[in-house]
């Protein structure tokens, strides 16, 4: 496993926190592995955009922390990555709820990486859908 791998284990484990935004916005992991993530974000009134629901930046915010996992756990030993492009298709609004992001790596390059991730309410109705590219980056 990478570095990072071992980084969202501990994350994983409640031994760290993994990123200032995931304090900040209270993202929380729930399974971590094998190019998968699931992460989870209460949704409240605090995350609000003017019109009362949820600001869809947050709903990107947790869907690029889960892809951000499940591609960290994909990784090579020395590895790193960034995100080159991503988009999401807002599906339904959100005022209070429990988010769950489950992204998972479609496809690992040697370059790149493609990742798709699900955001979906406590419900289990799908939030929003989003879609990423990474550059993955070799030691060195």
């Amino acid at each position: 496993m990478s570095r990072l791998g071992d980084t969202v284990a501990r994350w994983l484990a409640g031994e760290i926190e993994l990123a200032p935004i995931t304090k900040l916005l209270g993202v929380r992991p729930v399974a971590i592995g094998d190019g998968r993530a699931e992460v989870e974000l209460a949704a409240d009134e605090r995350l609000h955009n003017a019109m009362g629901t949820l600001h869809g930046g947050v709903l990107l915010d947790l869907a690029d922390v889960a892809m951000g996992v499940a591609m960290a756990t994909a990784l090579d030993d020395g590895e790193t990555f960034s995100t080159l492009s991503s988009s999401i298709a807002y599906l339904r609004p959100v005022r209070r709820d429990r988010l769950t992001a489950a992204a998972r790596v479609v496809h690992r390059g040697k370059t790149t990486g493609h990742l798709e991730c699900d955001v979906r309410d406590g419900e289990g109705r799908l939030v929003a859908r989003v879609g990423s590219v990474c550059a993955i980056r070799a030691p060195g």
